[in-house]
């Protein structure tokens, strides 16, 4: 890679990641001071998936930095409907932007993107993968509603196999003291075995469960993810899956008053709406969060880029 990219969370040291979560802190406080610090730069959005929340946060992030947009929705009306590569996409849009934001299916294209343009790549989910924004979105409401990243019990429940944004935040959280994490998922949406391993190796408790009731006293934070029905290649595989977990109130009956529930979103019925008033709901703000991590982000990249 020519400039620096953002392709998984653990290319970001622990010390860049507190680095984004104080500039995003300093947007929140003082927005005007970053409301032209891009002016003249251009983002690509290139999201060949499907996404609301994270292209609509990537465009208004760029454009409150003062920033403009180039925006690709869809394989259809890409060059990819004809046959273009994922590398000559990259290279192609290395000539019209600074920086691009590009979401795909298949695992691995954010890499071969970042391998082959000119400019920064940051990663918006590839497949099953990752989906390290999403994380610094995570982080930055963590931090926000906790103070903290040590000495936290972690719940992740729902889709742990394809659940690109569970596997990023495992990855970034497993990095800090004292993190437990309770993995709460059908037999067939298990954490894959490489997650497993990294939390083997690394010395991170964790415990394996299909009881979320059973574990809901001890987590100081409760990521509830939706089973995805695009992973599924079985359509009656996923519907024999789909409602495996609906958080309701009376299932946070037992829950700590300071549990922070979380959701990438979107969701579909995992959450029941009676919990939107709940205090501890936390997934509309991870949803504001983003935008102001991603842009730290965009700065922190175009800055390193020499772009900026």
């Amino acid at each position: 890679m020519s400039v620096r990219s953002l392709i998984d969370i653990t290319d970001l040291s622990t010390a860049e990641l507190e680095e984004l979560l104080s500039v995003a802190q300093d947007i929140i406080d003082r927005p005007g001071d970053y409301a032209h610090l891009c002016d003249g730069k251009k983002l690509a959005t290139l999201f060949f998936e499907p996404s609301t929340r994270t292209r609509l946060s990537f465009e208004a992030a760029m454009y409150e930095l003062g920033g403009h947009v180039l925006s690709v929705t869809g394989t259809a009306t890409s060059s990819a409907a004809k046959g273009e590569s994922v590398a000559d996409t990259a290279k192609v849009i290395s000539c019209y932007a600074d920086i691009i934001a590009m979401r795909h299916p298949k695992e691995g294209a954010a890499l071969v993107a970042a391998l082959n343009a000119s400019i920064p790549v940051i990663n918006a989910g590839d497949g099953g993968h990752c989906h390290p924004t999403q994380t610094l979105a995570d982080l930055l409401t963590i931090r926000r509603e906790k103070g903290r990243f040590t000495d936290l019990t972690v719940g992740l429940c729902g889709d742990l196999k394809f659940g690109r944004t569970v596997h990023s935040l495992i990855n970034a959280l497993a990095r800090y003291e004292g993190v437990r994490f309770v993995l709460i998922s059908p037999e067939e949406l298990k954490v894959p075995s490489y997650v497993k391993t990294t939390l083997r190796e690394g010395g991170i408790p964790y415990a394996q469960t299909t009881d979320l009731e059973g574990a809901m006293p001890e987590l100081d934070i409760l990521y509830m993810t939706r089973v995805q029905r695009e992973r599924f290649f079985n359509e009656e595989d996923y519907l024999r899956l789909k409602d495996s977990y609906i958080l309701t109130p009376d299932k946070l009956r037992n829950a700590r008053a300071d549990l922070a529930i979380l959701h990438p979103l979107p969701r579909v019925n995992e959450i029941s709406v009676a919990i939107d008033a709940d205090p501890r709901a936390c997934y509309f703000k991870q949803v504001l969060n983003g935008k102001y991590m991603r842009m730290a982000l965009i700065l922190k990249l175009l800055k390193e880029a020499g772009r900026l």
